[in-house]
């Protein structure tokens, strides 16, 4: 998809545990989309899988969630955090969604990432980007 892309080692995170459904791959690197709140989680090693992302503050500026002690631990977090929602484009791009329910966090200073599923929480995995009234004024897509 990007043929060769040179990636600085800043940009690059291990995730020890990989992601739901490859956890065998635990390298990845975060590639902003230019000139867009999205980014790409492009596998290191599997050049076919890669995730698109957004911070969901871009859309939901309230959204927030506590993070367990043990998520805490395992992504070695003192004080930097950063948190992305992994995006489902649809074909009409009014109803791509994005999944609230199981961010991705990142750890910027140890470069650590997990995706973690919250529990007892009102987030869903499709949560709609763009509300009905904005949806109008998208055109031609992202």
């Amino acid at each position: 998809m990007w043929g060769e892309v040179e990636v600085p080692e800043k940009d690059v995170y291990q995730f020890p545990k990989g992601l739901p459904g490859f956890e065998e791959e635990t390298e990845f690197a975060l590639i902003p989309w230019e000139d867009t709140p999205f980014s790409y989680l492009q596998s290191v090693r599997e050049k076919d899988l890669s995730f698109l992302l957004v911070s969901p503050f871009t859309f939901v500026p309230n959204y927030s969630f506590e993070l367990n002690e043990v998520d805490k631990e395992e992504l070695e977090i003192v004080e930097q955090v950063s948190v992305y929602s992994m995006v489902t484009i649809h074909s009409q791009t009014n109803k791509s969604t994005m999944n609230l329910l199981a961010p991705v966090v990142l750890n910027p200073e140890q470069r650590l990432g997990k995706q973690v599923v919250l529990h007892q929480t009102p987030y869903e995995t499709r949560h709609l980007i763009w509300a009905e009234d904005e949806a109008k004024s998208v055109k031609g897509g992202v």
